[in-house]
């Protein structure tokens, strides 16, 4: 059974795609740039600014799913310049407790609005029994 998350709380989806969709225990979670929910324009400031954005936008369609970003299994994170890694490690600890996800970061030529940062995933939802 599929079904579709959506939250005011994180930016509105701007393409034919959806927050994320929930199949099961499992949510996949299409990508967040960082988007101020409220304006729907990029967070003022530089790369840091920008990834604490995008893991609030995460952390709000991961609650909107029924679950917290802990329960993320999977993270790909897409960014412009690969020298912004240790940024992200940083502020990514602030965000996930151990054990973390496994992750994937790639260094990508362009992202949508020109943001410096994108990350998408997946996430498993608790069994409730």
């Amino acid at each position: 059974m599929k079904s579709i998350i959506s939250t005011d709380k994180a930016p509105s989806a701007i393409g034919t795609y959806s927050q994320a969709v929930k199949v099961n225990n499992t949510v996949y979670l299409s990508g967040q740039i960082p988007l101020v929910p409220e304006t729907m324009e990029v967070v003022e400031g530089g790369f840091a600014e920008q990834t604490e954005q995008v893991f609030k936008n995460l952390s709000a369609v991961c609650e909107a799913a029924g679950g917290n970003i802990n329960d993320m299994v999977k993270v790909n994170i897409f960014m412009t310049d690969l020298s912004n890694f240790a940024t992200v490690n940083e502020i990514m600890s602030k965000y996930f407790e151990q054990p973390y996800p496994a992750r994937a970061a790639i260094q990508i030529s362009k992202l949508p609005k020109d943001v410096d940062i994108e990350i998408d995933g997946v996430m498993e939802l608790p069994s409730v029994n």
